[in-house]
């Protein structure tokens, strides 16, 4: 059983793209109006919108729909003009943004880009830095750092976020170390598979079963329960399999084959949904039992099919 006190249910969708501006205020126009809590978007360099504009643009079409990256890198942009821009969102759509941030780990982007793709301690040292900064920008007054990567001399952060001290951190990861982290300064804490690999690829699909997240929840509830932060932590996950049919069987079958896994392997994975919308309620109701998994992120091609499953949990 989870040690996380339950939190009220919480449903995201993840978006990448549209073909113009009018069919993305479109679509999240439909997320809220269907009861999602959240929009979100990835941060890569490939074929998706850009996040920061993409996200205000979703803010200025809605009026109760949080926003979010899941998760930006913090090696893409200077922790100040990410703070900046992210603070100023926050304060256009009157306190509807919430901070994803991670370490960065696809290593095409950095390829592509020409940017340093550093082994992890680093990225994650830095990660650390551009958090503080990120958080101290938008507190009150000026501050100063001097880091290994960062150095920030008397900086009013300005405006300020009208969520105070800051709008909600998450922090995604599946390596200890930024599941540590996480578990210590954020207020949502995003369990992935492991990305060290720098690709989604086997290596990340074997870290989805049941038994790893089950010791990747504890790790996380370990060092919030030392850092007396147990009680604070919202938990989330993003569901990468999911399927909203009353042939649970053979989709399950046919997910499996696809991934090249076998069917126990999609049965008992809390990144998996499948099955009628009865069925998926009473998977997400165990899994905030067994995990404390309340935050959930589904994608764009299940938004209507799986809307049945807000409307009977959103804020239970």
């Amino acid at each position: 059983m989870s040690r996380f006190p339950v939190k009220p249910f919480r449903f995201g969708v993840q978006l990448s793209n549209a073909a113009t501006g009018a069919a993305w205020v479109a679509e999240a126009r439909k997320i809220e109006s269907l009861g999602y809590d959240v929009a979100t978007m990835p941060d890569h360099f490939g074929d998706q919108l850009a996040p920061v504009p993409a996200l205000q643009a979703i803010l200025d079409a809605t009026t109760t729909l949080r926003a979010s990256a899941l998760v930006f890198d913090n090696d893409y942009k200077h922790p100040v003009v990410l703070a900046k821009e992210l603070a100023t969102m926050d304060v256009l759509s009157n306190g509807r943004v919430e901070i994803g941030l991670g370490a960065g780990w696809m290593i095409s982007d950095y390829e592509q880009a020409g940017i340093q793709y550093d082994r992890p301690g680093v990225r994650i040292d830095r990660f650390v830095e551009g958090l503080h900064i990120i958080k101290s920008a938008m507190g009150d007054g000026a501050f100063s750092h001097d880091g290994e990567h960062y150095t920030i001399t008397d900086y009013d952060g300005l405006p300020k976020p009208v969520q105070g001290p800051h709008p909600p951190v998450l922090i995604g990861g599946g390596g200890p170390r930024v599941l540590t982290i996480a578990a210590q300064q954020a207020d949502i804490v995003g369990v992935n598979g492991s990305l060290h690999a720098g690709v989604i690829g086997p290596d990340a699909i074997s870290t989805m079963t049941g038994d790893v997240i089950t010791e990747k929840v504890g790790l996380v509830a370990d060092a919030a329960e030392a850092a007396g932060r147990l009680d604070h932590i919202e938990m989330n996950i993003r569901a990468f399999f999911v399927s909203v049919t009353d042939d649970r069987a053979s989709q399950v079958s046919a997910m499996a084959g696809m991934i090249g896994v076998d069917d126990q392997m999609i049965e008992d994975s809390p990144f998996a949904l499948v099955g009628s919308p009865a069925h998926m309620i009473e998977t997400i109701q165990a899994r905030r039992e067994q995990y404390g998994f309340s935050y959930i992120i589904v994608g764009p091609d299940e938004l209507e099919a799986f809307a049945p499953v807000v409307a009977a949990l959103s804020g239970q």
